[in-house]
């Protein structure tokens, strides 16, 4: 029996001709990620080792991005910590302030993960670069520790789910529709410990930034890891952003999978996930009249370019709702620059909302849009739990930038079209 693509590149990360699903697994690890939230426990840890060095000080990332700029001091002391380590252990991709961005973001527009990698992040989000290509997964903050001190980490092989993707999506449909519509198809945990593998024509028709997007929330539907040929698209963006060799694996045409899912793009409508799950999925259909208070464009899911130009096609001549808060966060310093170079931060202000250098903040309801007892958020981040964003009696309905910037305008969800 073949291979799928995740299987194909554990094998070669473990040193072995073939795996199989299940099986427990060594793998060399290509890149150590680590955040200013889960990088001190880790570091902690390394503190308990024997090996008082990282494995190579060229193969761990620390991006402080949750809390910073710094919001109070027990954030400042996190972003001390990692500060020293990095300092102390020479870590060459360390980004300060000023140099970060969201991590997700920031590490592919590095070029700091390719095809065929094997990463782990302590954050849930790292599948984020199956996009290209890569096996990514996230592991808790020991598993890091370990990663940091010996290169090297255990896996079990998941088994597989092959998504084929048809057709070409209709205007204002986005890499986020498609990925809500998936979770809400297959449920929360629909692909426990599974990989997603994407496949099929309508790959084509998806931009690296929608890739990275479903890639990234390939976690809400509980699975290891989602991922995808690498194609044309994937080797343009390589071409501009990596910054050392590669390795294209495919999947063998006699490789197993558990199933086997038909997702027709062609026939997707913008879809938002309500309250308080990802998997309660609703489409342009059915939202009803849905009062809103805030509105969030931003996170490691929807914070790159496309996001912002989508955005700003919708709020352009337009200007928010009385009473309402937009946010707008650009996911690096990167995408900053060319969304002010390009005029879309005017087009941002000029709308009424604000603009915030890259940050997590209100994604995980850590600060800069915090929401109280009973307000309603669109936003275009990842997860919607009871009290992600704020107060345990707040809301949060994900969504993708043009419907979350509509929803701005109208002061309620909305599409595009409806304003």
């Amino acid at each position: 029996m073949g291979m799928t693509m995740t299987q194909k590149i554990l094998a070669h990360g473990a040193g072995l001709e073939e795996v199989k699903a299940g099986q427990l697994i060594m793998c060399d690890l290509d890149l150590v990620l680590g955040n200013d939230i889960t990088s001190p426990v880790a570091i902690k840890e390394m503190d308990r080792f024997n090996k008082k060095t990282v494995f190579d000080k060229d193969k761990i990332a620390l991006v402080p991005d949750h809390f910073v700029p710094n919001k109070d001091i027990k954030s400042a002391e996190h972003c001390k910590c990692v500060r020293e380590f990095a300092r102390k252990n020479e870590i060459t991709n360390y980004f300060e302030v000023g140099e970060m961005g969201i991590e997700h973001a920031l590490l592919p527009e590095k070029g700091l993960t390719v095809p065929g990698d094997v990463i782990i992040g302590a954050d849930s989000h790292t599948c984020t670069y199956g996009a290209l290509g890569a096996f990514s997964t996230g592991v808790g903050s020991t598993d890091m520790a370990a990663g940091m001190a010996t290169g090297k980490a255990w896996f079990k092989v998941p088994s597989a789910i092959k998504f084929v993707l048809t057709g070409k999506p209709a205007e204002f449909i986005t890499g986020k529709d498609v990925i809500l519509h998936i979770i809400g198809k297959i449920g929360v945990d629909g692909a426990l410990y599974r990989s997603m593998e994407f496949t099929g024509e309508g790959v084509s028709y998806l931009s690296m930034d929608d890739r990275f997007t479903i890639s990234n929330m390939a976690i809400e539907a509980g699975g290891k890891n989602g991922i995808f040929p690498v194609d044309e698209k994937t080797e343009e963006y390589l071409k501009e952003h990596a910054t050392r060799a590669w390795t294209k694996y495919e999947a063998d045409e006699d490789a197993e999978y558990d199933e086997v899912i038909t997702i027709e793009l062609d026939k997707l409508k913008p879809t938002v996930s309500f309250p308080h799950l990802p998997e309660n999925t609703h489409t342009s259909d059915d939202w009803g009249d849905v009062k809103i208070d805030q509105v969030v464009i931003g996170s490691c899911t929807n914070g790159r370019i496309s996001d912002m130009r989508e955005a700003a096609e919708v709020l352009k001549g337009r200007h928010i709702a009385k009473g309402m808060r937009c946010i707008v966060i650009p996911a690096t310093q990167s995408v900053y620059m060319q969304a002010m170079e390009e005029g879309l931060l005017k087009i941002f202000i000029e709308a009424g909302a604000v603009v915030s250098t890259p940050t997590c903040g209100p994604c995980l309801g850590g600060y800069m849009g915090i929401l109280a007892a009973g307000e309603r958020c669109v936003s275009t981040t990842n997860r919607n739990f009871v009290g992600r964003m704020g107060h345990v009696d707040s809301e949060v309905y994900l969504a993708s930038p043009y419907v979350a910037a509509a929803s701005a305008v109208a002061g309620k969800i909305a599409t595009p079209a409806e304003i």
